[in-house]
């Protein structure tokens, strides 16, 4: 059996990640998931691994003192740290002709210290926080680059010659077979539901929302993901009586908000501005064939101008709002459903399998 070793950016949790989506679609491989530490006085990684499917395994890294290579010494000593513990958990499984797909450019100090023979660098997100330097060479020491948007493609293109777009995805049969819950949920609202979904970051922009709910007090905004209390604009929309707050719920349940919905919304985040990632929230909604309203930036061009109604103000969204909910849904509904089959993880695992086959990987 071939064998994958993932080293994530992120930990292994109960609503997947893009990592955790691909992992597990690989057909016939093994894989060992390294997940990094919650914090420095995580002690996770001394509880050895946990399999959370017949071919998957994850551990949990050790912590380190340090990201930051000013302090030379400890950065290197908890490199090597880390190398170690992925170094006794590849010949606890006897890993020995391997793939190694790192997703972020903190992972090249690690490539020194471990013997595979191939390398991925799977690229999701814009790294201004860590050195250019870090994630240039990564991507030239790569076999295989993906990218998950135009954007990163061709930032990441002068650094390789093997290079991929791969776009975030969808559990397309869990969001496209509808709910038949939906009667259960919400039984004291009658008017028309619009519903987001997805972590309330402190710097996610709900302002729309805000003037949306004053404007229209007989629509219901239903707002489905973990809310963090610094975001400047959740105490006023706490206050008003057609904004509900779930908190962050189960993979499994976001179908049946989605279906209790008429119109799906998608916001804007102050940190990412103008960035053609396209979040698997947007293929998730396309997957239900309701109508897509999404905030845009000055300038910013739709990437699905035929099914989602894009808006540049907040009077604009209140007004594609009603739009979406007079819309005559006869062929718009598949045609986004179609979107979402495209963009279905099965496909995109098939996708890398074809492309890691073609240049010999696995």
């Amino acid at each position: 059996m071939k064998q994958i070793v993932c080293l994530s950016n992120t930990p292994w949790r109960s609503i997947p990640s893009r990592t955790q989506q691909l992992m597990t679609r690989m057909k016939g491989v093994q894989v060992l998931f390294f997940e990094p530490a919650s914090g420095r006085r995580d002690r996770s990684w001394r509880k050895g691994g946990r399999r959370v499917r017949p071919e998957v395994t994850v551990y949990t890294l050790p912590p380190v003192s340090t990201q930051n290579e000013l302090y030379l010494p400890l950065f290197r000593m908890g490199q090597r740290k880390v190398a170690r513990f992925i170094n006794r958990q590849l010949d606890k499984h006897r890993f020995r002709s391997f793939l190694l797909w790192t997703t972020s450019p903190v992972h090249v100090h690690l490539l020194d210290h471990l013997s595979y023979d191939g390398l991925v660098y799977d690229c999701d997100r814009e790294w201004t926080d860590l050195p250019e330097l870090w994630e240039g060479t990564l991507a030239r020491t790569a076999d295989v680059v993906f990218a998950a948007s135009h954007e990163l493609l061709d930032e990441l293109s002068p650094c390789s010659t093997n290079i991929a777009l791969l776009p975030n995805g969808v559990h397309y049969s869990l969001f496209s077979h509808g709910s038949n819950t939906t009667e259960r949920l919400l039984p004291e609202v009658s008017g028309p539901v619009f519903c987001w979904t997805g972590t309330i970051h402190p710097d996610l922009n709900l302002s729309p929302v805000l003037h949306a709910a004053a404007q229209r007090p007989e629509w219901t905004f239903l707002l489905v993901g973990r809310p963090d209390s610094d975001n400047p604009y959740l105490s006023r929309l706490e206050r008003l009586p057609n904004v509900i707050l779930t908190g962050q719920r189960p993979l499994v349940e976001l179908p049946d908000y989605l279906a209790r919905s008429q119109v799906c919304i998608n916001l804007l985040r102050e940190d990412t501005p103008y960035s053609d990632i396209i979040p698997s929230r947007i293929y998730e909604y396309l997957s239900t064939g309701n109508p897509i309203v999404s905030m845009l930036w000055p300038d910013q061009v739709e990437q699905f101008p035929d099914v989602v109604y894009g808006a540049y103000t907040q009077q604009s969204f209140v007004e594609l709002c009603e739009r979406a909910l007079a819309e005559d849904r006869t062929w718009v509904a598949e045609r986004r459903r179609k979107y979402g089959a495209e963009a279905a993880w099965s496909r995109r695992a098939e996708d890398i399998m074809r492309i890691l086959s073609t240049v010999g990987l696995l």
